[in-house]
């Protein structure tokens, strides 16, 4: 492969003015014996290498809060106060008509990162912009081609491209049009709606991959103390921050090191010895590949073991149906009744019993599928109870699955795996040619990553049939409740 060098130069040079500003402010630190490393070659971009053997309980580097860039330190702040009141309702008139001051702390973030970007060398943040990425592997980018590849994988339904753009088009695109003259320095010409709907996906897919949620004693600003809306699975009443210095960590599964949340700075400890040429990781939590996927642009081995797979409840539902032997008219009614009930899900994980990492970054235990998700077979239950009813108590099969917890039991087993074996098939591909596509390579980077996954979930399913298999085996090597009780009875005629 040819090597551009201009752009390998640019890299390192980006690298080297990077450090320097983080190592020039106020209380940071940097540990003599790691440096930033080239990692390309391995599809990581820049990472943290130990030079020499490191001892646990090392602090790695110290980021000042002052250096995160986020919605205390921004001077956005003062530019635009109204914006960072997340207090206001959907709606309410803002000081700036069609404004769209109606922000969360996501799209706060967006507007923040966007400003800072468009003051160029002006921006104190600069150099930390510049190592950032400009583009993503996250399937938000990928084409409808390379989207296929993820075949029945529930991920396809999470990607958010349409909600995104309705996001922009609402929140960021009218603050920005109303106040030219703070985001664009007089000498820059301003950018058109879809340049700007761009940069505002990179600078949202930059979060997703990069932001930390703030903690303990951050000073935030007032108007943020009571935001809980969330985009993008972050709960909480913490503030969304970009952190110089703790985001070049790359994650894994099993990490040596972790960031730690204090009054005036975080720091990166190690949590075990790690030996020199090790990279230093980082822990993003236990995500299945497609989580992995859809907010970093990676998988690992090593996250597979939190692999999940999401089981509908109309699959669930059509297998039940022709058990109970009940005809479409009532069956339809039954389904709307238990949908209409307050905690009808639609579909249901399942997932393996999978332990955490040890407080030192390493899986010590196995994970494996050992159970059903307890919500599912209470939905089962409520649909037979409502059977029941819908039958006035003539369906002999819901009756006696009430009544016989064995034979219920022995229902739901053999119903769940009718239905997780048509789960199975709607990929259109089995689990074992995916092996054969992985075993044999894929030319693009994405379609590999997008076989990894469907080929996860796939496995899971094949552990359930398994384990379902197992537990159906054991009912038949057990006496009914009807047997039991004869052979009680038998026992009392002996006596």
């Amino acid at each position: 492969m040819e090597v551009d060098s201009d752009a390998d130069s640019r890299f390192q040079e980006g690298t080297r003015h990077f450090l320097d500003w983080f190592q020039s402010l106020p209380g940071a630190t940097f540990h003599k014996d790691i440096a930033i490393e080239d990692l390309r070659s391995r599809n990581a971009g820049r990472g943290i290498v130990a030079q020499a053997d490191i001892a646990a309980d090392t602090v790695l580097f110290t980021i000042p809060r002052s250096s995160i860039l986020c919605a205390a330190t921004s001077p956005l702040k003062d530019k635009i106060p109204n914006i960072f009141d997340l207090d206001s309702e959907e709606g309410d008139d803002s000081e700036d008509e069609g404004e769209g001051s109606n922000q969360n702390s996501w799209t706060l973030l967006i507007l923040i990162l966007i400003y800072e970007y468009l003051q160029g060398s002006s921006s104190q943040w600069k150099s930390y912009l510049d190592v950032l990425p400009s583009t993503f592997n996250t399937p938000m980018f990928w084409t409808p081609n390379q989207l296929s590849f993820l075949q029945a994988s529930a991920i396809t339904s999470k990607i958010g491209q349409a909600e995104a753009e309705k996001m922009i088009a609402s929140k960021i695109l009218p603050v920005i049009r109303s106040h030219p003259q703070i985001f664009f320095p007089s000498s820059a010409t301003p950018l058109s709606d879809d340049q700007l709907t761009q940069l505002a996906h990179r600078m949202g897919s930059t979060i997703m991959s990069y932001a930390f949620d703030l903690e303990q004693d951050m000073e935030i600003p007032e108007q943020l103390e009571n935001d809980d809306e969330w985009e993008e699975d972050r709960e909480g009443k913490t503030m969304l921050g970009m952190v110089p210095m703790a985001d070049i960590l790359n994650a894994d599964a099993e990490f040596n090191a972790h960031i730690n949340h204090a009054e005036d700075a975080l720091t990166a400890v190690s949590l075990r010895p790690i030996r020199k040429g090790g990279e230093i990781l980082n822990f993003y939590g236990p995500l299945s590949s497609a989580e992995l996927l859809r907010r970093y642009g990676y998988v690992t081995e090593k996250h597979a073991r939190w692999d999940v797979v999401e089981l509908s409840w109309s699959l669930v539902s059509s297998a039940l149906q022709p058990k109970l032997q009940v005809q479409p008219e009532p069956w339809e009614k039954i389904s709307t009744l238990v949908q209409h009930n307050e905690e009808f899900e639609e579909a249901f994980v399942l997932e393996r019993q999978s332990p955490d990492p040890s407080s030192t970054g390493l899986l010590e235990e196995s994970a494996s599928f050992t159970s059903l998700p307890d919500e599912l077979g209470e939905q089962f239950k409520l649909c037979l109870k409502v059977c029941k009813k819908v039958t006035e108590g003539r369906n002999d099969i819901a009756a006696l699955a009430l009544n016989d917890k064995d034979f219920r039991k022995k229902l739901y087993l053999e119903t769940i795996l009718e239905a997780v074996m048509q789960r199975e098939e709607e990929y259109g591909a089995t689990l074992e040619q995916d092996d054969q596509l992985l075993r044999s390579g894929l030319p693009d980077e994405r379609e590999k990553m997008a076989v990894w996954v469907r080929r996860g979930e796939k496995q899971i399913l094949r552990e359930a049939q398994v384990w379902i298999n197992t537990q159906l085996e054991e009912l038949r090597d057990r006496p009914t409740e009807q047997q039991e009780d004869e052979g009680r009875a038998a026992k009392r005629r002996k006596l």
